[in-house]
């Protein structure tokens, strides 16, 4: 391998590491913001909502703090990122339920909840197999696909712009739940 060739790998692979962590920092985020929103929002009633999306921002965290440890690898990173999008459409769920008793109840928030699926869908793809999350079109839908589930999350009001993003405490990491997660 020569060193030009070398050198152009070793760029690329940078840029992958910085669309998959975007993505990551941008679902864990969300799934952080929704479940400040459903932990504010919820009802007595829905004890178990706010335990399920402060779980979901708990996994979005720790695929955040895995993908930190990570040297590059495309295919884990890319997985970092599905977790955290799956996480993140988890709390849309939960976001959906709690807003569904309040005034907040609407056309955003089925938006909202199916781009978060599609958005936890499209990272799914990227980080599948064969390409395990090097394939430029599918990092794309991707992208555009999270940056969807944020606006919709915004408009849902789950989201508040120039709002600080909750800090989430990742617990303890057991090498036996991470590998589980596929992480």
């Amino acid at each position: 391998m020569t060193e030009r060739n070398e050198g152009e790998q070793q760029a690329a692979a940078a840029a992958l590491r910085k669309g998959h962590a975007a993505r990551a920092e941008s679902a864990a985020a969300r799934a952080a913001a929704l479940s400040r929103y459903v932990e504010q929002h919820a009802s007595d009633g829905h004890a178990d909502a706010v335990w399920k999306a402060a779980h979901a921002a708990r996994v979005a965290a720790q695929a955040l703090a895995v993908f930190a440890e990570n040297s590059a690898d495309a295919a884990a990173e890319s997985r970092c990122a599905r977790n955290a999008a799956a996480a993140a459409a988890q709390a849309s769920q939960m976001g959906q339920l709690v807003a569904a008793d309040t005034d907040h109840a609407g056309a955003a928030l089925e938006l909202a909840l199916k781009a978060a699926f599609k958005a936890s869908q499209a990272a799914g793809a990227a980080a599948g197999a064969p390409y395990g999350g090097a394939r430029e079109e599918l990092n794309a839908a991707a992208d555009v696909a999270e940056a969807d589930a944020v606006s919709a999350a915004t408009q849902a009001g789950w989201i508040r712009p120039g709002e600080s993003v909750p800090s989430v405490d990742i617990g303890v990491r057991s090498s036996e739940v991470l590998s589980m997660l596929h992480f």
